[in-house]
């Protein structure tokens, strides 16, 4: 038998591609199987009987509609790594399209995340207003210079704005 797995000459071939060998009257050809995954789950808050739940097709060109329709959206408590307690944070994610899942659309949903990331944004403006203004960046040296380290950070967000 030949080989059962071969490379298709198409622009953009499947992740996977099954084939597999067969002898038909004598002569041997290749039959390609379709890989269909059907997932079941409980990704709602209905309470449908599992007779009344029906498929839903899922593809890349419909993904975001069916996310928008199904409303998915997890609360939770996770351990709180920004403060150095041993306390929890909760967290409600909301999910509309493909887009949600990024990491930092995702930090965006956490309020302690997103004032985090809008100061990374304030401090890289910032930074990029000192690379092109010398005189700029000798009044913040000047400023860092005679203060004491714990009001650094908070009077150098205050000159940026």
């Amino acid at each position: 038998m030949s080989e059962t797995q071969s490379k298709l000459g198409k622009a953009r071939p499947p992740r996977v591609h099954i084939t597999y060998d067969v002898e038909v009257g004598g002569a041997e050809t290749q039959k390609e199987l379709p890989l269909v995954i059907g997932v079941m789950g409980e990704f709602s808050d209905e309470k449908k009987p599992l007779r009344e739940r029906r498929f839903v097709q899922i593809d890349k060109d419909n993904f975001n509609e069916v996310m928008q329709g199904m409303k998915p959206e997890i609360e939770m408590l996770v351990d709180n790594e920004l403060n150095n307690d041993d306390g929890k944070l909760s967290v409600a994610l909301r999910f509309n399209s493909i887009e949600d899942f990024a990491p930092e659309n995702i930090a965006l949903q956490v309020e302690p995340l997103k004032k985090l990331l809008e100061l990374r944004e304030q401090l890289s403006d910032l930074r990029n207003r000192t690379a092109s203004n010398d005189r700029l960046k000798e009044q913040l040296a000047e400023l860092l210079a005679n203060q004491p380290s714990e009001t650094k950070v908070d009077n150098v967000g205050e000159e940026a704005e």
